[in-house]
């Protein structure tokens, strides 16, 4: 089974390209459509490889949260059914079926939800000089990897491609 790492749209314009999903412009000046990739990114690097259909399970967790939420909060969604596309985005899809979705356009919050469970990466790395992990005191004697007593929120600013992430704290 081969990973989708580039997307390949011809007649469609690309406006961003980011870690794992690609953003293109439509026929409508309202909408975009968004296609998660089967990219892997490590510590802001893209690697060459891909995971076979990480981009469908990357979109269909979105979905959920979406549909899940928007009695809660309005979001950008409108539909993942490729049928209910624009006339140019249909033609591509043997190629997003599964991961794409037609979005609204919206103002961007350059923020990242991370919800951890295990002390690793980053995380890890400001736990050996401050004890904390965003900001969040936690016990000491902690060991890398170790897992959580329970997952904790530890959000970070959204960087653009080649530029890392900053953490910050839940507060902030």
């Amino acid at each position: 089974m081969a990973s989708l790492t580039s997307t390949n749209l011809p007649g469609l314009t690309l406006l961003n390209q980011g870690k794992v999903r690609d953003v293109y412009a439509t026929s409508s000046p309202d909408h975009l459509l968004f296609v998660a990739t089967d990219r892997i990114s490590a510590y802001d690097v893209i690697l060459k490889n891909g995971i076979p259909d990480k981009g469908k399970l990357l979109t269909q967790l979105s979905l959920f949260w979406f549909k899940k939420l928007q009695h809660i909060i309005p979001n950008h969604f409108i539909t993942a059914d490729v049928e209910e596309m624009p006339e140019e985005v249909r033609q591509y899809k043997d190629q997003l079926a599964g991961r794409s979705m037609l979005v609204r356009k919206a103002s961007v919050v350059q923020l990242e939800a991370i919800v951890r469970g295990y002390l690793s990466g980053s995380a890890w790395n400001e736990y050996k000089k401050s004890g904390t992990v965003h900001g969040i005191s936690l016990p000491s004697g902690l060991v890398e990897s170790q897992k959580f007593r329970e997952p904790i929120f530890t959000p970070s600013t959204k960087a653009a491609q080649g530029e890392h992430d900053e953490n910050i704290s839940p507060e902030q």
